[in-house]
């Protein structure tokens, strides 16, 4: 007959009791150990492992992300889709079955699209007459400008002639000297142009499946967890959702009003090119801090060299009050609460982005920390902020600190 302690039935009563001296040996242990550290020591060491971990993970995350960007980029872009589209989806999906609904939305925001660059291009050859002439005569009022105008330097009409004619025969060479190379980039480029196209086609067949199965999909993940962690991930989700939701939907409606803005601005100045200048406004307001300025150049420029230094100005003030007006008007009135960043997290944001991951980086820095932010407002409970930094004696604050 085997003995109990040595692997036949249940353990015996000496072996049990020997197993229990020893767990109670190892918790008196570490409670001797935890006992000589100084409280704030073991406090804030064990939260200097937390940010650690979360340092590593990040890291991880950014890493694993770097080598798929392509794969990150389309289904961001299905995001922000589906993000803009669920809306009318939803409403579409009241009056008919939802695939129909999803296709509807997916071919109306094609048309849309189209249209606008439809729109732009007919402008564009529409003015292409009037436009030659009137920057040949913006050209000669530049030039007079410098020849004559009240700078402390002056450049003849030669000297700049010169050296247009300098720059000119400097890129032709370089392109001479450098065919092999160029050639091999646009190679590149022309690769570049189908990986962009698959990247489209990716993130398309992303968002029609999560316009169409999306709460299917995310049931699914949910019921893969333990039955205690269902409650708090779903809202965690649902609030970082919501705020990704709110700024994709908030910042199509404020690039689009941004752009109507500065067409009728440079319409009823008279700037030439009103159409295709608007869109690129509006482009620069999915580009945060840097995108609305060089729109704005690139507008002053056009105006400079069609009307004139006060046009340029002009067109130059009228963009700033726009933004100033989205800033301070728009921004606040269409995603409320939902994205509320300091300006300086978004500088921050937005420059880390950048060094990270290029104008993409800046693009996604922005909706990538909003997320964040309701994730870890909804998960993490503080208690109730103040009003006002609390009272302080300054003075007895001076005195108690020790003197060297």
């Amino acid at each position: 007959m085997a003995h109990p302690a040595r692997g036949g039935g249940q353990p015996s009563g000496y072996a049990r009791a020997k197993r229990a001296r020893a767990r109670q040996l190892r918790t008196q242990s570490a409670q001797t150990t935890t006992a000589t550290v100084p409280r704030w020591l073991s406090k804030y060491g064990m939260g200097a492992w937390y940010l650690i971990g979360m340092a590593i993970v990040i890291g991880i995350v950014v890493w694993a992300t770097s080598q798929i960007t392509m794969v990150f980029m389309a289904v961001f872009l299905a995001l922000v889709g589906t993000a803009i589209l669920f809306p009318v989806v939803r409403l579409l999906a009241r009056f008919m079955p939802r695939a129909v609904a999803t296709v509807i939305a997916i071919l109306g925001s094609f048309a849309l699209f189209g249209g606008l660059v439809f729109y732009v291009i007919t402008s564009i050859q529409g003015e292409w007459d009037e436009l030659t002439d009137r920057f040949s005569d913006g050209a000669d009022q530049i030039i007079a400008f410098f020849e004559n105008g009240p700078l402390p330097w002056h450049f003849s009409r030669q000297e700049i002639t010169d050296a247009l004619r300098n720059a000119v025969d400097e890129g032709t060479k370089y392109v001479q000297d450098n065919a092999a190379s160029l050639a091999s980039q646009v190679w590149a480029n022309a690769s570049t142009v189908a990986l962009v196209f698959t990247v489209l086609a990716l993130s398309l067949f992303v968002a029609i499946c999560l316009l169409y199965s999306g709460e299917k999909m995310w049931l699914w993940f949910i019921n893969l967890l333990p039955q205690q962690k269902r409650h708090n991930t779903h809202r965690a989700a649902m609030a970082g959702w919501l705020t990704f939701s709110g700024y994709a939907r908030g910042t199509m409606i404020v690039a689009l009003s941004d752009g109507l803005l500065a067409f009728f601005l440079l319409w009823i100045l008279g700037i030439p090119l009103a159409a295709p200048l608007a869109v690129l406004v509006l482009i620069g307001a999915f580009i945060p801090l840097v995108g609305a300025p060089a729109a704005m150049v690139v507008a002053m420029v056009v105006a400079l060299a069609a009307d004139g230094p006060g046009k340029a100005l002009a067109v130059g003030v009228g963009i700033a009050l726009i933004g100033q007006f989205e800033g301070h008007v728009l921004q606040p009135l269409v995603m409320g609460k939902q994205v509320s960043l300091h300006p300086v997290v978004v500088a921050i944001g937005v420059a880390a982005g950048t060094f990270v991951a290029g104008l993409l980086g800046a693009v996604i820095a922005i909706p990538i920390i909003a997320v964040i932010w309701a994730v870890f407002r909804v998960l993490y409970h503080t208690d109730a902020p103040l009003d006002e930094l609390p009272p302080l004696d300054v003075d007895a604050l001076v005195e108690a600190i020790p003197a060297d």
